[in-house]
């Protein structure tokens, strides 16, 4: 049995945050953001599938893991301890005794069993379910043929075990949001209810929220790590335009914001913002899937010449502002099974126009190239294409789709000879990879059908292997076949900022989601205009 702890701050002095440096970061009000569409949706976990909702429960509650930005990986939540089966299929999470919901009650095993059987219950439809796929019997609960997830089970008050179908890491998909621990009294009590006024077990607790404009939360004083959160008052105003969330950033009446693309040269350039923004690679790949069934794209080196022949980061440069990384293959930067090592492939024409002559298109073809009017990777970003496809005398036509359209086309019918999108590719890489498995049909999320044995092999085996620097190693093969295969032209990772003010402490990159900001440690300074006043 492998055990694997969670050191507890108990030397608080070493992080330099006891005494006099806790009370100066204790109090005040954070002003951000939720920039996601016009306004939240539900704030019941387990029914919502929207990130700006999400942006406000990742602070409302806690689930069994937690992504910790610090080491970007999952990291254990709610239980003190959690040990680990010889096999790597059954995991024992000896809960913290000290947990609270908000109505006062302790978090128990009881409530780790009920939340993960309310997502697999047919009857909940919960867009969370694929996460929760991963436990023995979640499939044959979701399907309506047993009552309860047969792979968890009650030890005693605060020990759950969990057995899986496969030995994977279940901190990867279990750090999501909608994974969160609900009490079943509050969410049958409130029923529909829930969704608007939520009880959690995180640093904060919901007070209001008035819809299309703010939602506000105040500190949890029941809050199992000792002294924290900081912040008083953390309020969400929902602001879906750029220019909106520039002038109330600029006015300080925001503490942070997103920065988009139209902000991101202005912010470079001032001396202050400049020296107050955090950036990073998220875990989501922009590029152009290529569907094989079009003769041309049925062959590598036709794919390859593709990826050789287009300026990406110029395109970047130019276009996107310098909004973005350079795509390598199709596992992020920020994944834990990136190549370093790897480099992309470059611009290089003439190696793109041999590649041509060598596999009979010398005198080049035409396609079409489906996409959404996204601005950093949709219909304008294939016009820009154009002249760079030209050069090998390839014509590329954009069409332009709504993103429900798109996604049917490339998820049921196949109708296209290519598309632009982005999918993620993280944070757990053999699933981000497993996307491309033979084995996954379309509908499953292999989009241009890719198909290669021994990419499969890797797969099968990173699956299967628990030493983590072994596991990596498969993997970074894996995305090295997948990249020299090209099924897509790799363009780029989403580079997300943050701006914020000075007296903002605490922002993290997170790379799954940058707006997945834990508020649990972030605070302001006597600087903030809504400091505590001491």
């Amino acid at each position: 049995m492998k055990k694997i702890g969670m050191l507890i701050l108990t030397v608080v002095l070493v992080f330099g945050i006891g005494g006099n440096a806790m009370a100066e970061r204790a109090g005040g009000t954070f002003n951000w953001i939720a920039p996601y569409g016009g306004d939240f949706h539900n704030l019941d976990p387990h029914i919502s599938a929207r990130t700006n909702d999400y942006l406000a429960l990742i602070n409302m509650n806690r689930g069994l893991y937690r992504w910790n930005p610090d080491t970007n990986q999952p990291a254990a939540e709610l239980a003190e301890t959690v040990d680990v089966s010889d096999d790597g299929l059954v995991y024992t999470y000896r809960l913290r005794k000290n947990v609270k919901f908000h109505n006062g009650r302790n978090l128990t095993a009881d409530d780790v069993i009920w939340s993960f059987n309310r997502i697999m219950a047919k009857e909940t439809a919960s867009p969370c379910a694929r996460y929760v796929r991963i436990v023995k019997g979640a499939k044959e609960m979701e399907a309506g043929t047993a009552e309860t997830i047969a792979g968890i089970q009650k030890i005693d008050d605060y020990t759950v075990e969990i057995t899986l179908d496969d030995p994977i890491d279940p901190g990867f998909p279990l750090c999501h949001p909608c994974t969160a621990i609900l009490p079943k009294e509050e969410v049958e009590k409130k029923g529909e209810g829930f969704g608007v006024d939520p009880i959690g077990c995180g640093p904060f607790q919901f007070v209001r929220w008035e819809k299309g404009s703010v939602m506000e939360m105040t500190k949890f004083p029941g809050y199992y790590e000792n002294e924290k959160p900081y912040l008083d008052k953390l309020v969400y105003h929902i602001m879906p335009e750029g220019a909106a969330r520039d002038v109330g950033f600029r006015s300080k009446e925001l503490d942070a914001t997103l920065v988009g693309s139209a902000q991101y040269p202005a912010y470079q350039k001032d001396p202050e913002i400049s020296q107050n923004m955090v950036e990073v690679a998220e875990m989501f790949t922009r590029h152009m899937g290529f569907n094989t069934n079009f003769k041309p794209f049925a062959d590598k080196r036709v794919r390859q010449a593709i990826n050789y022949a287009i300026n990406e980061d110029l395109i970047i440069k130019k276009f996107i502002k310098n909004k973005a990384y350079p795509a390598v293959s199709f596992l992020p930067t920020t994944s834990p099974a990136f190549d370093t090592g790897a480099k992309g492939y470059g611009y290089d024409v003439e190696k793109a126009k041999q590649l041509m002559k060598d596999a009979g298109y010398e005198q080049g073809f035409e396609f079409t190239c489906i996409a959404t009017s996204n601005k950093s990777f949709g219909a304008a970003v294939v016009e820009a294409l154009i002249p760079f496809l030209k050069k090998i005398n390839v014509t590329v036509k954009p069409q332009l789709l709504e993103g429900a359209a798109l996604s049917e086309k490339v998820f049921k019918t196949a109708d296209f000879d290519a598309y632009i999108w982005s999918v993620e590719s993280g944070p757990d890489p053999l699933q981000a990879l497993n996307r491309w498995k033979s084995s996954n049909p379309r509908s499953a999320g292999n989009l241009v059908e890719y198909n290669n044995p021994e990419f499969d092999r890797l797969l099968d085996a990173a699956g299967k292997e628990r030493d983590p620097a072994k596991k990596a190693g498969l993997l970074k093969t894996a995305d090295g076949i997948f990249k020299d295969d090209a099924p897509l032209w790799f363009f780029n990772y989403n580079k997300a900022i943050i701006a914020h003010q000075p007296w903002v402490h605490g922002i993290k990159p997170v790379a799954v989601e940058h707006m997945f900001q834990d508020f649990t440690s972030i605070w302001v300074d006597a600087a903030s205009p809504r400091a505590t006043q001491k």
